[in-house]
C-alpha cells in the first residue's frame, strides 16, 4: 500500500527508500513532504511545507524552537487537546514542563517498575500463556501501556475500555475530526470529574500531583491539567506500544540477535536504543518558521511548514554506517528519536522503562518463541509506525 505525497509515491509498509532517495537529491532539506493528506481536512493541510530529512538537519531545527515554532500546534492538534506544552515556547514552556516533568521524576520511576509496569506486564502474560500461542500485539503490546497509564494516572480499572476508545479517537484527528471533537469533550469531562475528585480528596498520583501542583503560587487551571492528560495519551499509549511491537518484531526477525538477548539480558537496552533507531515509532512531526532562514543551505520563507522527519534522520548515512540494517551490536551513536532541545520527549524515561520491562518479562517466561508468518505480518504506517500484527508460538518456562 502507498500513499501520495504531492507527485511522490511513498510505501507504506517501507516508506525509508523514499526517505534516502531524498537525502540523496538534497543537502537534507527539500521543498515538499512526507506526509498523507489523502483524508486530511483542507483546512489542516500546509500550503506550504519543506522537510528536513538528514540528522543535521533535524537536530538544528529542534534545538531552535524560536525560528522553528511549535506554536501552530494549536491549530492542528490542538484543537482536539486544548492548549499543551506541545505547542507553548521560551519561559511559559519550560513552567509547564517543569511542572508536568516533576510526575515523572526518577525516584517515581523506580517505584513505578517493580509496583505497576512489572504486574502488569506478567499480569497480561498470564492470560495467554497456557494456550502456546498469542498475537503479542493484540495480546501484550497494545495493552500493557494502557494499564501502566491507566495506573499511574490513578484511574478504576473498569474506566479502561472507554479510556482506550477514547485515547484512539482523539489521535486519529486526521480520519475522522468531527469523532474526535466528541471524544476530547468526552474526556474533558471525564478528567474534570477525576480532578474534583482528587481536590476533595488528594491522591499520590499523576493526576494528583498536577491538582497540588504551583506556576509563581498559582495552581494549575483545570484546563492546563485537562489538555495535558489528553496529550499524554497519544504520548504514553501509541509510542510505547509502537515501539515495544518494532523491537519484538525486529528481534523476532533476526534469530541471531534475538538468542543473544535471550542468552544475555544485558543486551536488552541498546536492543530497545537500536529499535527505536531502526524503526522510529512517531517518524514524522511539524514546525512553523517565525522568520525566513536558511536550512542546510536551503531558504525557507517565513510562515512555512518544517516537517521534522525523524525517521530519515535515524538512518541518515552520513552519521551510521550501514543504516539500513537492523544490528544491536552496532557502535552506539545517539538517535533523534525522542527530539532534542527544549521539546525532548517528557516521557522518555518511562518509554524505555516499559519496553525494558515488557521484553524482560516475555524472555523471562517464554521459550522457543517463532513468528508465525501465514499471514505475512510487517511493520506499517507512516508517520506512525507498527507491526499488523505478531502471531507467535511458545512453550512456557
Amino acid at each position: 500500500m502507498t500513499t501520495k505525497t504531492g507527485d511522490q509515491t511513498v510505501s507504506l509498509r517501507d516508506p525509508y527508500p523514499f526517505f534516502a532517495q531524498k537525502r540523496r537529491e538534497s543537502s537534507g532539506v527539500f521543498h515538499g513532504t512526507v506526509m498523507d493528506y489523502s483524508k486530511t481536512p483542507d483546512s489542516l493541510v500546509p500550503k506550504r511545507e519543506y522537510t528536513a530529512v538528514s540528522f543535521n538537519a533535524v537536530n538544528t531545527v529542534y534545538r531552535d524552537g524560536r525560528v522553528f515554532s511549535s506554536a501552530p500546534y494549536d491549530n492542528t492538534i490542538g484543537l482536539f487537546m486544548g492548549p499543551t506544552i506541545l505547542a507553548m515556547g521560551g519561559k511559559k514552556h519550560r513552567e509547564h514542563r517543569n511542572l508536568v516533568s516533576a510526575a515523572f521524576r526518577s525516584k517515581a520511576l523506580a517505584q513505578w517498575e517493580p509496583t505497576i509496569v512489572r504486574p502488569i506486564c506478567n499480569a497480561l502474560i498470564d492470560e495467554f500463556i497456557g494456550t502456546g500461542q498469542a498475537d503479542l500485539v493484540r495480546n501484550f503490546t497494545f495493552e500493557f501501556p494502557t494499564r501502566v497509564i491507566a495506573r499511574l494516572l490513578g484511574l478504576p480499572d473498569e474506566d479502561l475500555p472507554v479510556f482506550r476508545k477514547r485515547a484512539v479517537e482523539l489521535i486519529s484527528y486526521t480520519v475522522n475530526y468531527e469523532r474526535a471533537f466528541e471524544a476530547s469533550a468526552a474526556l474533558k469531562d471525564y478528567f474534570c470529574e477525576q480532578i474534583d475528585k482528587r481536590r476533595a480528596n488528594p491522591t499520590e498520583d499523576i493526576i494528583g500531583d498536577l491538582v497540588t501542583a504551583e506556576i509563581d503560587g498559582e495552581k494549575l487551571s483545570d484546563e492546563a491539567i485537562y489538555s495535558f492528560l489528553r496529550l499524554l495519551l497519544p504520548a504514553g499509549l501509541e509510542t510505547t506500544y509502537r515501539s515495544s511491537g518494532n523491537l519484538l518484531y525486529l528481534l523476532l526477525t533476526h534469530p541471531d540477535q534475538f538468542a543473544a538477548v535471550q542468552e544475555n539480558a544485558e543486551l536488552l537496552p541498546q536492543a530497545i536504543e537500536e529499535g527505536l533507531r531502526f524503526e522510529t515509532p512517531l517518524t514524522t512531526v511539524q514546525r512553523f518558521t517565525t522568520e525566513d532562514v536558511e536550512l542546510e543551505g536551503v531558504t525557507i520563507p517565513a510562515r512555512s511548514v518544517v516537517g521534522v522527519c525523524m525517521g530519515s534522520a535515524n538512518r541518515d548515512e552520513r552519521r551510521w554506517e550501514r543504516p539500513e540494517e537492523f544490528d544491536i551490536f552496532r557502535k552506539p551513536t545517539p538517535h533523534i528519536t525522542f527530539a532534542a532541545g527544549e521539546h525532548t520527549c517528557l516521557g522518555l524515561h518511562l518509554a524505555r522503562l516499559e519496553t525494558r520491562v515488557a521484553v524482560g518479562c516475555l524472555l523471562d517466561r517464554l521459550a522457543n518463541v517463532t513468528l508465525v508468518t501465514d499471514d505475512d505480518p510487517h511493520i506499517f504506517g507512516q508517520p506512525f509506525r507498527s507491526p499488523t500484527g505478531l502471531p507467535v508460538t511458545f512453550d512456557a518456562k
